[in-house]
């Protein structure tokens, strides 16, 4: 963390953030942080107009068009890198040269050789590096691990996790052209295992501790450069739980329904998050999302809590890691976990393309006879 934190932060001056990224994530990190006491949102950068005035909207008094500026221009405690990934090292980078802890979107980095080395720079700098893991903040995953670690269903032999979504493309019929960065895997790093599966990682060795991948498989529904579905099989050595992991961005997600289905099967019960959803879910997740659709109608800014169930997850991981920072401590969920999970998405692409080799070099031409 930076020596100088407890020097800038008194108990009379609120934390002072900067966002670097005002995009859907970005904006509800900005609204989030607007929200909480003892902090202050004092600048966001973005390269896109539009998103500039967004951050203004939501009472963002200076902007930039670029975080290098923002970070040279402010005096801040931390920074939210809400950024595409390939943008992450750079802005850690920039923020470690300006003494400033960080609060990173998923994935970390595009790799663990990316992360290794944003982490090395952070240590360095001795600033703070904090993810944006948010499935363990959802009420219905508290839930589950509560239930698991009191020994309601007893040992769990076996585990599952399934999150899909509509991914980048959106639900037809497209409105407008979705970013190229997603679809690019030398600018996202991969494809739904790393878009999705990286929560579920996170949530898992939560729950049962480090993971081993024994195998996995990559599937394409798109003719797209990276992966839009990824099955994976791992095992839970410190439990001995078999889990199985399955994600994909190609189904057409229709909110307020629930995008994650999380199961342990015990030897006397089942544990599900579907049993640990908050009271009344889906009535104000649908009135949220009627008044979202309104707003459109008005021009009035869309309320980015709603469904609050989804987005109240990542407003308390990111004001657990202020409190973190205000008191001087790791962050809960930091820059080690963002690289596990990292870890665990390569082991599965290592695993999916060798089995992809062996299954194309056992391929036989068949004889041709005239």
């Amino acid at each position: 963390m930076a020596p100088t934190l407890l020097n800038r932060l008194t108990d009379s001056s609120a934390l002072s953030l900067g966002i670097l990224g005002v995009g859907n994530i970005g904006l509800v990190h900005l609204k989030s942080a607007a929200a909480m006491s003892g902090v202050e949102v004092v600048a966001a950068a973005d390269a896109v107009a539009e998103n500039r005035d967004r951050a203004e909207r939501a009472g963002v008094s200076r902007t930039y068009d670029d975080y290098t500026t923002l970070l040279a221009s402010e005096e801040l405690d931390a920074a939210v890198v809400a950024l595409p990934p390939f943008l992450h090292a750079d802005a850690v980078e920039q923020a470690a040269d300006a003494g400033v802890d960080v609060f990173v979107e998923k994935p970390l980095a595009r790799s663990t050789e990316e992360a290794d080395e944003m982490l090395a720079t952070a240590r360095e700098a001795e600033i703070a590096v904090g993810v944006d893991h948010t499935l363990r903040y959802q009420p219905d995953m508290a839930g589950v691990k509560t239930a698991y670690d009191e020994g309601r269903v007893g040992h769990v032999p076996y585990a599952s996790i399934t999150r899909l979504n509509d991914g980048p493309l959106g639900r037809p019929p497209a409105e407008s052209a979705p970013p190229s960065w997603p679809l690019d895997r030398e600018a996202a790093g991969g494809g739904s295992l790393l878009e999705l599966g990286v929560h579920c990682f996170d949530v898992l060795e939560w729950l049962f501790g480090e993971l081993e991948v024994r195998d996995a498989s990559m599937g394409r529904t798109l003719e797209v450069d990276v992966e839009d579905a990824a099955t994976v099989l791992m095992d839970a050595p410190e439990t001995g739980t078999t889990v199985t992991l399955h994600c994909g961005s190609y189904q057409w997600e229709q909110l307020p329904e629930v995008n994650t289905r999380l199961r342990l099967e015990g030897i006397t019960g089942t544990i599900s998050n579907q049993d640990h959803l908050p009271e009344n879910f889906y009535a104000g997740a649908a009135k949220s999302a009627l008044s979202n659709v309104a707003s459109r109608f008005t021009r009035d800014e869309p309320d980015v809590f709603g469904p609050t169930f989804y987005l109240q997850a990542h407003y308390d991981a990111l004001a657990d890691f202020c409190n973190a920072i205000r008191n001087d401590e790791e962050p809960p969920v930091d820059g080690a976990d963002g690289r596990r999970t990292l870890a665990l998405a390569e082991q599965a692409y290592d695993l999916a393309a060798r089995k992809r080799d062996a299954d194309a070099d056992g391929l036989e031409t068949p004889e041709v006879t005239l």
